[in-house]
Protein backbone atom coordinates (compact mmCIF):
# COMPACT_ATOMS: atom_id res chain seq x y z
CA UNK A 1 0.00 0.00 0.00
CA UNK A 2 1.27 3.42 -0.68
CA UNK A 3 2.02 6.23 1.86
CA UNK A 4 -1.51 8.22 -0.19
CA UNK A 5 -3.27 5.38 0.43
CA UNK A 6 -2.09 4.20 3.35
CA UNK A 7 -2.93 8.18 4.42
CA UNK A 8 -6.66 7.95 3.22
CA UNK A 9 -7.48 4.61 4.58
CA UNK A 10 -6.52 5.89 8.13
CA UNK A 11 -8.23 9.34 7.35
CA UNK A 12 -11.48 6.85 6.30
CA UNK A 13 -11.30 4.58 9.27
CA UNK A 14 -10.72 7.87 11.59
CA UNK A 15 -14.15 8.98 10.00
CA UNK A 16 -12.75 12.44 8.83
CA UNK A 17 -13.13 14.36 5.31
CA UNK A 18 -10.18 15.99 3.52
CA UNK A 19 -11.72 19.33 4.69
CA UNK A 20 -11.68 18.67 8.22
CA UNK A 21 -7.94 17.42 7.98
CA UNK A 22 -7.54 20.61 6.41
CA UNK A 23 -9.05 22.49 9.07
CA UNK A 24 -6.75 20.55 11.69
CA UNK A 25 -3.58 20.42 10.25
CA UNK A 26 -3.58 23.77 8.60
CA UNK A 27 -2.55 21.90 4.83
CA UNK A 28 -4.68 22.91 1.47
CA UNK A 29 -7.29 20.42 0.78
CA UNK A 30 -5.87 20.17 -2.82
CA UNK A 31 -2.57 19.21 -1.24
CA UNK A 32 -4.08 16.74 1.06
CA UNK A 33 -5.82 15.44 -2.55
CA UNK A 34 -2.52 14.90 -4.38
CA UNK A 35 -0.74 13.18 -1.15
CA UNK A 36 -3.70 10.80 -1.03
CA UNK A 37 -2.98 10.18 -5.11
CA UNK A 38 0.60 9.51 -4.41
CA UNK A 39 1.47 13.40 -5.88
CA UNK A 40 3.96 15.20 -3.77
CA UNK A 41 4.90 18.18 -6.32
CA UNK A 42 2.47 20.16 -5.00
CA UNK A 43 4.38 20.36 -1.55
CA UNK A 44 7.24 22.42 -2.65
CA UNK A 45 10.04 19.70 -2.11
CA UNK A 46 10.98 16.52 0.29
CA UNK A 47 10.89 18.53 3.57
CA UNK A 48 7.78 19.99 3.17
CA UNK A 49 6.03 16.58 2.13
CA UNK A 50 7.62 15.15 4.96
CA UNK A 51 6.02 17.61 7.28
CA UNK A 52 2.80 17.10 5.65
CA UNK A 53 3.61 13.21 6.23
CA UNK A 54 3.44 13.38 9.46
CA UNK A 55 1.13 16.04 9.97
CA UNK A 56 -1.94 14.33 8.39
CA UNK A 57 -0.84 11.07 9.84
CA UNK A 58 -1.20 12.55 13.41
CA UNK A 59 -4.55 13.81 12.86
CA UNK A 60 -6.00 10.39 11.39
CA UNK A 61 -4.18 8.00 13.56
CA UNK A 62 -1.99 6.39 12.15
CA UNK A 63 2.51 6.13 12.70
CA UNK A 64 3.88 8.77 10.50
CA UNK A 65 7.68 6.65 10.79
CA UNK A 66 7.22 4.07 8.67
CA UNK A 67 5.83 6.36 6.03
CA UNK A 68 8.48 8.48 5.99
CA UNK A 69 10.78 5.62 5.48
CA UNK A 70 8.86 4.68 2.11
CA UNK A 71 8.85 8.38 0.95
CA UNK A 72 13.06 7.92 1.80
CA UNK A 73 13.53 4.96 -0.22
CA UNK A 74 11.42 6.38 -2.93
CA UNK A 75 12.74 9.91 -3.29
CA UNK A 76 16.01 9.39 -1.38
CA UNK A 77 16.72 10.35 2.34
CA UNK A 78 17.18 13.60 3.61
CA UNK A 79 20.19 16.01 2.75
CA UNK A 80 21.65 18.67 4.80
CA UNK A 81 18.89 21.77 4.88
CA UNK A 82 20.21 25.76 5.64
CA UNK A 83 17.86 27.89 7.22
CA UNK A 84 17.00 29.41 4.07
CA UNK A 85 15.76 26.21 2.73
CA UNK A 86 13.42 25.54 5.34
CA UNK A 87 11.74 29.27 4.85
CA UNK A 88 12.09 29.93 1.26
CA UNK A 89 8.36 29.35 -0.09
CA UNK A 90 8.13 26.97 -2.95
CA UNK A 91 7.11 29.73 -4.85
CA UNK A 92 9.31 32.79 -5.41
CA UNK A 93 7.25 36.23 -4.20
CA UNK A 94 7.83 39.03 -6.50
CA UNK A 95 8.83 41.73 -4.43
CA UNK A 96 7.37 45.09 -6.09
CA UNK A 97 10.16 47.71 -5.50
CA UNK A 98 9.49 51.23 -4.81
CA UNK A 99 9.49 53.63 -7.62
CA UNK A 100 12.05 56.66 -7.26
CA UNK A 101 10.28 60.01 -7.66
CA UNK A 102 11.46 61.46 -11.14
CA UNK A 103 13.88 63.92 -10.63
CA UNK A 104 12.29 66.37 -13.20
CA UNK A 105 9.47 66.69 -10.63
CA UNK A 106 11.85 67.16 -7.65
CA UNK A 107 12.97 70.25 -9.95
CA UNK A 108 9.43 71.28 -10.74
CA UNK A 109 8.50 71.68 -7.32
CA UNK A 110 11.50 73.28 -6.03
CA UNK A 111 10.91 76.11 -8.58
CA UNK A 112 7.31 76.56 -7.84
CA UNK A 113 7.96 77.01 -3.86
CA UNK A 114 11.57 79.48 -5.01
CA UNK A 115 9.05 81.50 -6.91
CA UNK A 116 6.09 81.73 -4.18
CA UNK A 117 8.63 82.87 -2.18
CA UNK A 118 9.57 85.53 -4.24
CA UNK A 119 6.35 86.96 -4.72
CA UNK A 120 5.78 86.63 -0.37
CA UNK A 121 9.07 89.16 -0.05
CA UNK A 122 7.72 91.60 -2.61
CA UNK A 123 4.62 91.44 -1.49
CA UNK A 124 5.44 92.09 1.95
CA UNK A 125 8.61 94.89 0.99
CA UNK A 126 5.69 97.03 -0.04
CA UNK A 127 2.92 97.31 2.31
CA UNK A 128 -0.28 99.05 0.87
CA UNK A 129 -0.96 102.27 2.14
CA UNK A 130 -3.97 102.20 4.32
CA UNK A 131 -7.38 104.04 3.06
CA UNK A 132 -7.68 107.83 3.86
CA UNK A 133 -10.73 108.17 3.35
CA UNK A 134 -12.83 107.46 6.59
CA UNK A 135 -15.03 105.27 6.36
CA UNK A 136 -18.64 106.59 7.18
CA UNK A 137 -19.95 105.34 10.22
CA UNK A 138 -23.39 103.51 9.96
CA UNK A 139 -26.40 105.50 11.17
CA UNK A 140 -29.86 103.82 12.32
CA UNK A 141 -31.96 104.27 9.67
CA UNK A 142 -35.44 106.43 10.86
CA UNK A 143 -38.53 104.33 10.58
CA UNK A 144 -41.43 105.83 9.94
CA UNK A 145 -44.19 104.99 12.53
CA UNK A 146 -47.79 104.79 11.71
CA UNK A 147 -50.02 106.36 14.12
CA UNK A 148 -52.57 104.73 15.23
CA UNK A 149 -55.75 104.43 13.47
CA UNK A 150 -58.69 106.62 15.66
CA UNK A 151 -61.29 104.59 16.17
CA UNK A 152 -64.14 104.25 13.22
CA UNK A 153 -67.54 106.08 14.09
CA UNK A 154 -70.84 104.24 12.90
CA UNK A 155 -71.80 105.62 10.09
CA UNK A 156 -75.13 106.80 9.33
CA UNK A 157 -76.84 105.07 5.97
CA UNK A 158 -76.99 106.86 3.16
CA UNK A 159 -80.38 107.78 2.61
CA UNK A 160 -82.11 109.80 -0.74
CA UNK A 161 -83.11 112.71 0.97
CA UNK A 162 -86.77 112.77 2.28
CA UNK A 163 -86.80 109.23 3.57
CA UNK A 164 -86.26 107.87 6.97
CA UNK A 165 -84.72 104.71 7.88
CA UNK A 166 -86.69 102.71 11.21
CA UNK A 167 -84.62 100.05 12.22
CA UNK A 168 -86.09 97.77 15.32
CA UNK A 169 -84.37 95.29 16.99
CA UNK A 170 -85.54 93.38 19.80
CA UNK A 171 -84.18 91.72 22.84
CA UNK A 172 -87.22 90.63 24.24
CA UNK A 173 -90.38 90.08 22.33
CA UNK A 174 -92.25 93.40 21.19
CA UNK A 175 -95.89 94.77 19.55
CA UNK A 176 -95.30 97.14 16.87
CA UNK A 177 -97.91 98.86 14.94
CA UNK A 178 -97.09 101.48 12.49
CA UNK A 179 -99.73 104.13 10.85
CA UNK A 180 -99.28 106.62 8.28
CA UNK A 181 -100.80 110.48 8.81
CA UNK A 182 -104.08 109.23 7.21
CA UNK A 183 -104.24 106.70 9.96
CA UNK A 184 -103.84 103.74 7.56
CA UNK A 185 -101.72 101.15 9.13
CA UNK A 186 -98.29 99.76 7.52
CA UNK A 187 -97.43 97.11 9.91
CA UNK A 188 -99.03 95.35 12.99
CA UNK A 189 -97.29 92.21 14.88
CA UNK A 190 -94.98 90.98 16.72
CA UNK A 191 -91.29 91.17 16.42
CA UNK A 192 -89.71 88.30 18.60
CA UNK A 193 -86.54 88.52 21.03
CA UNK A 194 -83.55 88.51 19.14
CA UNK A 195 -84.77 89.64 15.61
CA UNK A 196 -84.77 92.66 13.80
CA UNK A 197 -86.85 94.52 11.28
CA UNK A 198 -86.32 97.88 8.84
CA UNK A 199 -88.43 99.91 7.07
CA UNK A 200 -87.90 103.07 5.04
CA UNK A 201 -90.54 105.53 5.02
CA UNK A 202 -91.23 108.95 2.86
CA UNK A 203 -93.72 110.16 4.35
CA UNK A 204 -94.60 110.95 8.48
CA UNK A 205 -95.45 107.66 10.02
CA UNK A 206 -96.32 106.86 14.07
CA UNK A 207 -94.59 103.89 15.69
CA UNK A 208 -96.03 102.33 18.33
CA UNK A 209 -94.48 100.14 20.88
CA UNK A 210 -95.97 98.14 23.39
CA UNK A 211 -92.88 97.27 24.82
CA UNK A 212 -90.50 99.99 24.61
CA UNK A 213 -87.83 98.93 27.26
CA UNK A 214 -87.54 95.58 25.52
CA UNK A 215 -86.34 97.08 22.22
CA UNK A 216 -83.67 99.62 20.14
CA UNK A 217 -85.63 102.04 17.49
CA UNK A 218 -82.87 103.85 15.06
CA UNK A 219 -83.75 106.59 12.80
CA UNK A 220 -81.67 107.03 10.64
CA UNK A 221 -79.08 105.72 12.47
CA UNK A 222 -79.93 107.53 15.90
CA UNK A 223 -81.08 106.27 18.89
CA UNK A 224 -84.41 107.03 19.49
CA UNK A 225 -85.97 104.41 21.70
CA UNK A 226 -88.06 105.68 24.24
CA UNK A 227 -86.84 106.24 27.89
CA UNK A 228 -89.98 104.19 29.32
CA UNK A 229 -91.20 100.81 30.59
CA UNK A 230 -95.13 101.83 29.36
CA UNK A 231 -96.18 101.26 25.87
CA UNK A 232 -94.77 104.61 23.59
CA UNK A 233 -95.57 105.81 20.43
CA UNK A 234 -92.42 107.29 18.43
CA UNK A 235 -93.52 110.14 15.37
CA UNK A 236 -91.02 110.13 12.75
CA UNK A 237 -91.02 112.42 10.04
CA UNK A 238 -89.55 111.85 6.35
CA UNK A 239 -86.21 113.91 7.05
CA UNK A 240 -85.78 111.32 10.37
CA UNK A 241 -86.98 113.86 12.96
CA UNK A 242 -88.79 111.68 15.88
CA UNK A 243 -90.45 113.26 18.57
CA UNK A 244 -91.88 110.97 21.61
CA UNK A 245 -96.06 110.52 22.18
Amino acid sequence: MSIGEALAEARRQAGLTVTQVSQQTRIRESIIRAIEQGDFSSCGGDFYARGHIRSIAAVVGTDPAPLIREYDEEHGPPGAISAADVFEPSTPIKIRQPRSFPLGKILAVALVLVAGFGVYRIATSHPGKPPTTPVAALRPTPTATTPPAAPRRPTRPVLPPGEAQIKLTASQDCWVGITDASGKQLYNGVVQAGKSMTWLERHRVAVRLGNPSGITLMVNGRNATPKTVNPATVNVSPQGGTTVA
